[in-house]
């Protein structure tokens, strides 16, 4: 067996942002020595790993230096060159999750076909190859209106979406590959962390109820557990643990789900990696989703899944009118509030809704810790200096 602690063994990372920061506590915490890339000189995981490279995560030749330097490589983004993790798996690297499962994640109309394919419920869809084919799709009747495009490749945090209900919409969309998608009429938007490890252990965290921003399309809390019959709870756990055996994925995997008003679970789409619908998992869990990605690509035993205490997480993004180098005002008042741990991910600039940080709250009665995130969000503000 392979001695990761305080050995010589190197473990590599994708990407140096707030996810590669969080991963990276845990390192610490097992002296497992490590190596980050990442295109952003000041990356927030520069702080803490062993050692630090500056480089194109989309670079092939980037990406496969990189690995070749490394026993173990892992990512914390999708945005990564696929072919290149493909060339170190020929070659005996090990990659996890693999590059045949990012592929099809990294592209939006990959993985629904996928999904098809596997028949995992899904909303219903039409892949277009540009604008002019989508056009062509609505005046055939192929799409009604109103639908959802998505940008295959490219989009996150609500970027790369939107609601499509005329032609003067469609008029502002981008040239590019993308789906339309059938507008689904959903009561919740859930999401189940699960995780696997190469020996095909798997485990799933509860179920999670996300509430968005209406202008910016981005998570603003995430409730765990969910506020649902358990019944819904237990089919979203089970469709998720479905999604990631066709996936055949190692380490962590966010499984985003709509619940219908009839209660039925769709699979909106998956991220390959720990996702912001875990963070809770930091205070509120008996293994946070981090530790628990490590455990799993390493092949160590996984860790416990379940919640020690009702936890809800406030994403702080930089608010509205505000650009240039960061304060967070008022965050003195909301470290006075019972159970309440926030997380600065180490950004020096703010722009409106950019992710800085987030704010977990927990609390034995998840009521009451969902009126303390009320509280931190309309108290603590993200602002710049000018």
């Amino acid at each position: 067996m392979v001695n990761f602690f305080s050995s010589n063994f190197k473990l590599g990372i994708l990407g140096g942002g707030q996810l590669g920061k969080m991963m990276l506590y845990e390192t610490r915490k097992y002296d497992i020595k490590t190596h980050v890339l990442d295109p952003n000189p000041e990356a927030p995981s520069k702080v803490a790993c062993n050692h630090f490279e500056q480089g194109n995560l989309m670079d092939y030749e980037t990406v496969y230096t990189f690995g070749k330097k490394v026993d173990l490589l892992t990512f914390e983004i999708e945005t990564v060159n696929v072919k290149a993790l493909a060339q170190l798996e020929k070659e005996g690297k090990k990659v996890y999750p693999s590059s045949k499962t990012l592929e099809i994640i990294q592209n939006k109309g990959k993985q629904k076909l996928f999904y098809k394919k596997h028949n995992i419920p899904t909303a219903d869809f039409v892949r277009f190859s540009n604008k002019a084919h989508l056009t062509e799709g609505i005046t055939s009747n192929k799409v009604k209106l109103p639908f959802v495009w998505k940008s295959t490749q490219g989009g996150y945090d609500g970027k790369g979406v939107s609601y499509v209900k005329s032609g003067a919409d469609l008029a502002k969309l981008p040239d590019v590959e993308c789906i339309a998608e059938e507008v689904v009429d959903f009561k919740n938007e859930l999401a189940v962390i699960v995780v696997r490890t190469p020996g095909g252990e798997i485990k799933t965290y509860p179920v999670v109820e996300m509430e968005f921003h209406p202008d910016a399309n981005q998570v603003e809390y995430v409730i765990c557990p969910a506020r649902i019959d358990p019944k819904v709870a237990q089919n979203a756990i089970d469709i998720a643990q479905s999604v990631s055996q066709v996936f055949e994925h190692v380490g962590i995997l966010a499984v985003e789900m709509f619940q219908t008003q009839d209660d039925t679970i769709l699979v909106n789409e998956v991220a390959p990696r720990p996702h912001n619908s875990g963070h809770y998992s930091i205070e509120a869990s008996y293994t946070n989703q981090f530790e628990q990605h490590i455990r799993a690509i390493l092949d160590l035993p996984l860790g416990a899944t379940e919640s020690k205490l009702a936890g809800i997480m406030v994403n702080l993004v930089g608010a509205k009118g505000y650009t240039g180098d960061v304060i967070y005002k008022n965050i003195e008042s909301i470290m006075k509030m019972k159970g309440v741990t926030p997380h600065i991910y180490g950004k020096k600039q703010t722009r409106p809704f950019r992710k800085m940080g987030h704010v977990t709250i927990v609390n034995e009665d998840i009521n009451e810790a969902r009126k303390i995130a009320e509280k931190v969000k309309n108290t603590i503000q993200v602002i710049s200096k000018n």
